[in-house]
């Protein structure tokens, strides 16, 4: 029987999300990658148990999650029932729907139908009753914004949300959700985008921007670049890794010589700062005032307890962010 560190909120702060009331972990853990059909199920297990243990409240899936998908929102509700029950009330837990999940034109996108019969399922895997937050998981330009934000608004109004989120918006289209979800009262909390010091596409395109000026906060996804930003990779590919070929989105020709000399040069960096380089690419993200909380992926315990202390540094020289993003625009991101 599971029995949580008593003392799992000793010392930790939680992060409004956007204007609302809902508060999270700077920390938050994803099951995009190691939760899948051909995983370790009692890994799975003990890394929630270390996330919960250590503080971290704040879980997230989405329906296509795997492989294959919907076997991440399986596991994870297997877990829940069977270990974490009794704590639901103290947990975040969200799903996702825009990617495709099935065949047919219904199985993608931002239609309603497929945003609300998405949640339904998702629920059933998960076996619960409700979600957190349930997110528009990627705009759809062939689909008015006014017909997704109306159903995220109806998965809250039904009680299987009790928040809204979208994820990968740009400027202009969240500034244009935020507008129709103030206007249907359905409070919302989080834009989900990939932001990193190797990938600043959100913010130089003024997303990160708008999602604070219209009242969502912001949880960073491939907060490390898939690995990249770490010291993983200094001394070759190791076997075990994404880029040795157990992912598709890291491949071995991603790590140019100009790729590993800018990790060098921030290792460098991460290191005088006491921190490890991992450490120090989500302490540079929580130091963003727009940012709510990190998306950190996990293939073992270990990894989690590493990521949770970035935590305990996230102030920055003038100089160090000055030196970061000189080196982060050295080479571009592919």
């Amino acid at each position: 029987m599971y029995n949580p560190n008593e003392y799992r909120y000793e010392g930790k702060e939680y992060f409004a999300c956007g204007k609302s009331g809902l508060k999270i972990s700077p920390i938050s853990l994803g099951m995009w990658h190691n939760f899948g059909s051909s995983d370790n199920f009692e890994n799975m297990r003990e890394m929630i148990f270390t996330a919960f243990d250590n503080g971290i409240t704040h879980f997230d899936l989405a329906n296509n999650y795997g492989p294959i998908p919907g076997s991440a929102e399986e596991h994870f509700g297997k877990i829940i029932n069977q270990n974490l029950a009794a704590y639901r009330n103290e947990l975040v837990i969200s799903t996702k729907a825009g990617y495709r999940m099935w065949d047919g034109p219904y199985g993608d996108g931002g239609s309603r139908k497929y945003l609300l019969t998405s949640l339904d399922d998702s629920l059933k895997r998960l076996k619960l009753d409700y979600v957190d937050i349930f997110y528009h998981h990627r705009m759809d330009k062939t689909v008015p914004v006014e017909e997704s934000m109306l159903a995220l608004a109806d998965a809250v109004r039904s009680g299987k949300a009790l928040y809204a989120g979208i994820s990968n918006y740009d400027a202009e289209t969240t500034a244009k959700a935020a507008e129709i979800l103030n206007e249907l009262k359905c409070p919302y909390v989080l834009n989900q985008i990939r932001l990193s010091i190797f990938n600043r596409t959100m913010e130089d395109n003024g997303a990160l921007a708008s999602s604070y000026e219209h009242g969502f906060g912001v949880i960073c996804f491939s907060p490390l670049a898939q690995g990249m930003l770490s010291d993983k990779y200094l001394h070759g590919i190791p076997a075990d890794s994404r880029a040795a070929g157990r992912s598709s989105f890291l491949n071995p020709e991603d790590l140019t010589p100009e790729r590993l000399e800018q990790i060098r040069k921030l290792n460098e960096i991460a290191l005088n700062r006491g921190q490890m380089l991992s450490q120090m690419a989500l302490s540079w993200l929580l130091n963003k005032k727009e940012v709510t909380s990190v998306l950190v992926g996990a293939s073992n315990p270990e990894q989690i307890k590493e990521n949770i202390g970035a935590v305990s540094n996230v102030s920055f020289t003038e100089d160090e962010l000055k030196l970061i993003d000189s080196i982060s625009r050295e080479y571009a991101f592919k």
